[in-house]
This record gives C-alpha cells, structure tokens and sequence, in this order.
C-alpha cells in the first residue's frame, strides 16, 4: 500500500507532520482537530517563488481557502499579498497585518459598503465582473472623492475540465465579462469618472490538473492586452490561480511548472503578473483528526462512525469529493475493508468516504484525514448545534492554537434573548 502525501509520514509506527506524532496533538486538543503545517505552506510560496523567477510578479493568496489570522501572517511574512472576496475577508487581510496596496478584491457581488470599506482602506485592485459594477463603484468613489483602480475580469470560455460547481472560465459561467464585450465596455470604461483601469484579468476554476487550460488562456489573454495597451496603459495581469493537489489519486503539476507557463505566454516584462493561488497553497498542508466512535453493519453494509462530520468537512458531500485517510497507528495498514466513513451529523448526506477500501478502523482509533487544509476549516458550519473544531499550527518546532475549540456558550452568543 502507497505511503501518505507530504507532509505526513510514519515514524516508528505514528503518523507525524513535522515530525510531531499526531496522536499526541490529538491527545492535547481533542477531536475533530484541524492541524496544519507552516513548513509545507512555506515550501508551496517557494515552488511559486522558483517559477516566477525575476519577472515582476504579485502572490496573491486566495484567502477563502484557509482564512485563519495566523496562516495569513504566514504569507505576509514572505512578502504575499491577498486575494479576497469579501469585506470579512477584507478585515481578516488587514487584522493580519497584510498591506492594503498588496490585497486584490475578486467576486461578483460586492456590496455598496464592501465597496467603500475596500476603497477607504487603499486596496490595490478591484476585479471588476460587470458593467454594473462598474457603474456603481465609479459613482461611489466619486462621493468618497477618491479613485478605484480596476481590473476587468475577462471570461475566456476556455473549459477548465474540473467539477462544474467550480469552473469559473466558461460563457455558462456567472464569472467575468464576456470577451466580445471587453473592448466596448473598455473605452467606456476610459470616460467613467471616480476609476482607473490598472490592468485585466482572468480565471478559469479551481482544482485544475492539467496546463492547457491556464495556457489557452494566457494565450487568450496575451492577444487581448496586445490590442488593449493602444487604448490605455496597462500595469498588471491577473491571471487568478486554480491550481490543483493531489487529494490521493492526482498528478498536478508543479507551481513553478504552472508559472513558468502562465509567465511564457504573457511575455510583457514591464507589467506585474498577479498570482492568486489558494488550494495549491494550504490544501495538502493541513489534516482533519477525528476518532472512531462505532463500527455499525446493516445487512452488508459496514459504517465507520467518527466524531467529525459534514459540518466539519463538506467537500465529499457537496462535490462528491476524495480524501486520503491515514490511520495515527501504522499498524492499522495491515487490514482493508470496504466501508462508509461517516459522520454524527443527522442526515443521510453526512460521510467523509463511501464504499471505500479503508483501514479496519475499530473504535477509539485515531485517523487522519488528509488534504484538509483547504476548503475545510472555512466551510465548516454549526449545523446540529455542533461546536467547530480547533486549529493548530505546527512552525518554528512546536503546535501551537490558532483557534481554540467553540464551546456550547459560543454557539449562542450572538442570539438575542426574548425579554418576555
């Protein structure tokens, strides 16, 4: 049987990251625990780094991957910017001390007052999706007494051949101005009081394994910016991220393969190429430690019932979604049973695995579930009145709690009490 991925291993029979066993991790903070590793986030912003080379270019991490304060210093600290998509997001980036000339503002419904938020804060970039959009921040600015700087979102219609609930580049697709629209919506654009366009840009999904698609875009994208400088100055390119990982049965390519190629088809050296990796970043870097509770059989069918749900992780429930799951104890490699991971979570829908090959987990085992550290953490809900787990940060040779476990007391803070 096939080891687990980076940054996991077995050493002396427990699965550690970092060299840390996860079993005493879980012993300490409990389960479902979310665990990741600073040392693989930061060898992810290098294999950027080496592609990238000595163009000038912008990292901008996707923060609604992973949004915890303390990972986003983690890319601050190398010199990263942020990508966001919300005025939450917005305050995250700021409260982690990341500096607005370094955030892009992506999304296709930014509110009037996410609007003003990013503008009084000084942001590098609004990605524009609309006409309308457009309209509305030329107006606000201008009661603001200020200036926007644009970035027109372009729709390629390239398919990105990912899960459709994640494509983002097709003319199907609520992303982006349709292409044969671009030039029109651009000399308007140059009228419009209160904006500046500042460049253009594109992306095409997420969870992408193969180069064509980022490259029929670029492509896409170098022909457009070629007819577009005779209009006005451009000074960035984004060109969005989607890069995928390997949840177990992938080969994605390398970042610094990925932007080596972005970079080759856009050969304007005097412009700044803005990178918005996510996924790629945090994804294979954090675990999801959960412990078996039962093992139940009906008729044929075997359940492994653990204490982390779909609340916890909802990628195999809403995308159908693949996940690697290691055992904490090496030795329960040895036997494989067909099995449903599932969760305690009141719905048919609650499962991590179905009709898998999976260790024979008994209960009270530890298990890890792998590629956890995106899209995990940041869609966890309190659905079932279940508190959200902890997260922990593994730098600088110790663990440390970046978000402590939510008590019942949290779960209501917010409601207002009837004064009947």
């Amino acid at each position: 049987m096939r080891g687990p991925q980076t940054p996991l291993s077995y050493e002396n029979g427990r699965l550690c990251m970092q060299a840390m066993p996860l079993d005493e991790l879980a012993r300490e903070f409990g389960t479902p625990a979310y665990i990741y590793s600073g040392d693989a986030i930061e060898a992810a912003i290098d294999s950027f780094r080496r592609g990238i080379g000595n163009r000038k270019a912008l990292i901008c991490y996707a923060m609604k991957a992973n949004s915890n304060l303390e990972v986003l210093r983690l890319f601050r600290a190398r010199d990263c910017g942020m990508d966001i998509v919300s005025g939450g997001e917005l305050y995250r980036a700021l409260r982690a001390g990341v500096p607005a000339h370094r955030i892009v503002f992506s999304g296709v419904g930014k509110t009037e007052a996410e609007m003003v938020e990013a503008l009084q804060a000084g942001i590098l970039l609004f990605c524009c999706e609309s006409e309308a959009e457009l309209r509305t921040l030329s107006r606000i600015a201008c009661d603001l007494g200020t200036t926007a700087p644009i970035s027109l979102r372009v729709n390629p219609d390239v398919d990105a051949n990912t899960h459709p609930y994640i494509s983002t580049g097709l003319k199907d697709n609520k992303f982006g101005i349709p292409h044969n629209r671009i030039f029109d919506l651009f000399r308007e654009m140059q009228l419009m009081p209160g904006i500046i366009t500042k460049g253009v840009g594109f992306h095409i999904g997420s969870q992408l394994l193969d180069l064509e698609g980022f490259r029929s875009a670029a492509r896409i994208m170098r022909n457009l910016v070629e007819e577009l400088v005779a209009l006005a100055p451009l000074e960035y390119i984004d060109v969005g991220g989607g890069l995928g990982i390997n949840y177990g049965r992938e080969n994605p390519p390398d970042a610094g393969d990925y932007a080596h190629t972005i970079l080759s088809e856009l050969p304007f050296e005097d412009m700044t190429i803005v990178f918005e990796p996510g996924r790629y970043m945090v994804g294979n870097a954090g675990v999801l430690l959960t412990r078996v509770l039962y093992n139940k059989v009906n008729q044929s069918k075997r359940f492994i019932i653990c204490d982390a749900g779909m609340n916890d992780l909802i990628r195999p429930a809403l995308y159908q979604a693949y996940h690697d799951f290691w055992p904490l104890a090496e030795m329960r490699l040895e036997r494989l049973v067909r099995a449903d991971l599932v969760g305690p979570v009141c719905e048919s829908g609650d499962f991590l695995a179905r009709d898998r090959e999976l260790c024979d987990f008994q209960p009270g085992d530890l298990l890890a579930v792998a590629s956890a550290g995106a899209y995990s953490s940041v869609m966890a809900s309190n659905y079932n009145a279940r508190p959200r787990p902890p997260e922990v940060l593994l730098s600088e040779g110790r663990a440390r709690l970046v978000r402590r476990r939510e008590t019942y007391a949290d779960l209501i803070h917010l409601e207002v009490p009837s004064r009947d």
